[in-house]
């Protein structure tokens, strides 16, 4: 994924999560998205700025700006995204179909239990670490949109 980015670090996280995860996301969700200090974020978005991956645009208030991607960042992350996607491919073929089927009711509630425990760790005031669970999600694959997400379904859950 870092070579598909062209770019080290974080960046490739940030770029999918700004393709559907935050399309209009300030540098503070930026920073909490990727699990990155304000500054740590700030620098990221420079870095992507000076790529020609993201724009900045004015945000909310006269402090905030908003990171959308450009067209070369959109494609990019589609590309991270690709190179993900083939990678975990490569390795699921060499599981049988039972195999994959038990691994992903495995993930499914590892998935559930993550979400809870980090909802669980924000009610109480804290921050979990490492950025969004989701920060690197396909939401077409998981079908999050369709109601299928394993971590769309805990986090509903736990609201109610």
């Amino acid at each position: 994924m870092l070579a598909a980015a062209g770019l080290d670090g974080s960046a490739p996280a940030a770029l999918v999560a700004l393709l559907d995860f935050s399309p209009h996301g300030s540098v503070r969700a930026l920073s909490k998205v990727v699990g990155l200090t304000h500054s740590g974020a700030v620098r990221l978005a420079d870095r992507l700025v000076a790529a020609g991956y993201v724009e900045r645009h004015p945000g909310a208030d006269a402090r905030s700006l908003t990171l959308t991607l450009t067209p070369s960042g959109r494609t990019v992350a589609r590309r991270i995204r690709a190179a993900r996607e083939g990678a975990v491919r490569q390795v699921l073929e060499e599981l049988s179909g039972d195999q994959r089927a038990a691994l992903g009711e495995i993930c499914e509630a590892l998935i559930h239990t993550l979400t809870r425990l980090r909802l669980e760790q924000r009610a109480a005031g804290g921050e979990p670490a490492g950025g969004a669970l989701c920060r690197m999600c396909d939401f077409a694959a998981c079908g999050r949109h369709e109601g299928h997400c394993p971590a769309a379904r805990a986090a509903e859950e736990e609201a109610l």
